[in-house]
């Protein structure tokens, strides 16, 4: 475990656990879901506050692509999920370093023959006095042209006063399997502009042509969360469910099985070409304050 902190706000690490977040807090208030104890133990990453997606962020549609001429194969590695999800890095021990109090940086390098993706990533956690700052950067390190992705994917805790502000022109329609099947722009019942209590019904979409911004409002807690993402971040993925007590609102650079579609859309999925040696990156904040 690792902390950073000031005055206000602290945030525990666990670079072992998939370079995941622990908890992001604000004082006492807690900010994202914290990871408990029991799920620390058992080193699992569904119990963090928030895992990287790298190097793609959502699921690989039949678990193949085809880049270039070459189809790219990957295996399951949620079960009991069908497709490939997230990448590997949530699944991968990170090296850290603690730059100060208040700043660290998880470093990852993954290379794999065996495996279509060889990568480095970083994520740098940087607190302000009002907001954590979180950078994150992928390298290819492989020998060929590959499609990249990423993002961030944090939990947050689900009151039933809970408030999601967005704005965002499209909407992927959630297909079999968790995959998306058509994008359409974003009807009425589905927008988060004005702000809105989360759905009453299970909810797994991804919103494209989205402003890089989301409110979160806790009413009960007397606290907002803001997040601001870099242009580079141009979807945000949705998970809420009634039955759980969490949610997840998803900054990433690529939409739903952008690799699976993006020859056969001809519109912008976020995905993001590097050759070898070449990098991507980009930044969010997540800035607190109190209502009431």
């Amino acid at each position: 475990m690792l902390e950073i902190r000031n005055r206000d706000l602290s945030v525990g690490l666990v670079p072992g656990i998939g370079g995941s977040v622990a908890w992001f807090r604000k004082g006492a208030t807690d900010l994202m879901r914290p990871l408990s104890d029991a799920d620390r133990a058992r080193g699992d990453v569904l119990g963090v506050s928030m895992f990287p997606m790298i190097p793609y962020a959502n699921r690989i549609a039949d678990n193949a692509f085809v880049f270039e001429g070459r189809t790219y194969r990957f295996a399951p590695n949620n079960p009991p999920e069908k497709f490939n999800v997230h990448g590997t890095g949530w699944h991968l021990p990170w090296t850290a370093e603690q730059i100060a109090e208040d700043e660290a940086v998880l470093t990852l390098v993954h290379i794999a023959a065996s495996e279509p993706y060889s990568y480095a990533a970083r994520q740098h956690f940087k607190l302000l006095s009002d907001r954590l700052v979180v950078t994150t950067e992928v390298e290819n390190r492989g020998e060929r042209r590959m499609p990249f992705g990423f993002g961030q994917h944090p939990w947050f805790n689900r009151d039933p006063d809970t408030e999601v502000e967005f704005k965002a022109g499209a909407f992927w329609i959630e297909g079999w399997d968790n995959t998306a099947s058509e994008r359409i722009a974003t009807p009425p019942e589905l927008a988060f502009y004005p702000g809105r209590p989360l759905p009453r019904a299970r909810r797994n979409n991804c919103y494209a042509l989205w402003d890089g911004s989301v409110g979160i409002t806790w009413p009960s807690r007397g606290v907002r969360l803001r997040i601001e993402a870099d242009p580079i971040f141009k979807h945000l993925m949705l998970y809420a469910d009634p039955a759980r007590p969490v949610f997840c609102l998803e900054p990433q650079t690529n939409s739903v099985c952008a690799f699976n579609v993006a020859a056969e859309e001809g519109i912008d999925l976020g995905v993001i070409v590097l050759g070898p040696g070449e990098k991507a990156s980009g930044a969010m904040t997540f800035a607190p304050s109190a209502i009431g």
